[in-house]
């Protein structure tokens, strides 16, 4: 299967999708055996720039489409007491793995209204109010999306919905989905539907977000576009390669430059240096597949932290990302 997407073989990732399910194979297993292993893949491939971003966009989009076979699949009788529904909140837009939830629990007997990719907050509660399923289930595949996750979660508040967490976004742990007030939170699609299967359950403590009442998140945020500005200048000045860089190569720069202001703001959102930490180290490794050094990288968290030292929570965040380079330098 991988080999047929990687060639843009649609025809031959369905033959096969088919052949598999025609010949006695669970259509779940080819959801969450099958296909999310290869997508998981192509990932891994763009991570170590052996595949580009057009290849990653026809992998994710046959994937997609193959989802539509197992969909296809007789599933067992609906029942209306297990309506759930699965949704990306606001600005998520990889929608490939909550598909293959959404049809995994299809399989299982559950009624899903898949809403598919940035649903804003205020509409989700309106379709939770208007609808009233057993549950709604989130899903990120960055971290970087955990704010609006917690619109999300508040909105299925409001409308009285519990709310169930997932994707790679929320960590490998429940701890940053209890901590933006989520009912539960699954590894993967399977444990989801088991989780579901024993709904809702009961109210734990959770920790909560009572730091934000320092603004350093509002503050952090609303100084993004200059900190972004300046860290371009110190790169100029001192990061010598960057003196024969394209114009593509510089875009690239400044988008990689948005998305370090942007994880270490929702580290400062959660509270937890370990999310801001994991962040960098992936980031180096990708920046060092396409032949950019880490000290790049070093060059702009020396920029950060001293111009947010004012900022106590933000410099323990950037400290932290500075450390997992040391090994690096």
């Amino acid at each position: 299967m991988l080999g047929n997407v990687l060639a843009a073989d649609e025809a031959a990732a369905f033959r096969l999708a088919h052949h598999l399910i025609d010949t006695g194979t669970d259509p779940e297993d080819v959801l969450l055996r099958l296909i999310a292993p290869v997508q998981a893949t192509i990932g891994e491939l763009w991570a170590r720039n052996r595949v580009s971003v057009a290849d990653e966009h026809v992998a994710s989009h046959i994937n997609a489409r193959l989802t539509v076979v197992c969909a296809a699949a007789e599933p067992p009788p609906r029942r209306p007491d297990r309506l759930v529904v699965v949704a990306c909140p606001d600005g998520e837009w990889h929608t490939m793995p909550s598909r293959l939830l959404a049809e995994t629990l299809r399989l299982r007997g559950f009624s899903v209204h898949f809403l598919g990719a940035s649903v804003p907050a205020a509409h989700l509660t309106s379709y939770l109010q208007q609808h009233e399923p057993a549950a709604v289930l989130l899903s990120i595949s960055l971290a970087v999306r955990l704010p609006s996750a917690h619109r999300s979660v508040m909105a299925a508040r409001r409308a009285g919905v519990p709310v169930l967490c997932g994707g790679l976004g929320f960590g490998g742990t429940a701890r940053w989905a209890d901590r933006l007030g989520a009912d539960a939170w699954a590894a993967d699609a399977a444990g989801a539907a088991a989780a579901l299967e024993d709904w809702p359950p009961p109210p734990a403590d959770r920790a909560g977000l009572d730091h934000l009442v320092d603004e350093e998140y509002d503050r952090l945020v609303k100084e993004t576009p200059d900190l972004v500005n300046r860290a371009l200048s110190v790169l100029d000045q001192r990061f010598r390669p960057m003196r024969g860089y394209t114009r593509s190569q510089r875009e690239a720069t400044v988008e990689d430059l948005g998305h370090i202001a942007a994880f270490l703001a929702t580290a400062v959102y959660v509270d937890d240096q370990a999310l801001f930490a994991g962040f960098v180290d992936w980031l180096a490794d990708l920046l060092t597949a396409r032949h950019v050094p880490p000290v790049s990288v070093d060059l702009v968290l020396e920029h950060l932290q001293e111009a947010l030292d004012d900022s106590p929570r933000t410099a323990r965040m950037v400290a932290a990302g500075r450390a997992v380079l040391q090994g690096r330098l």
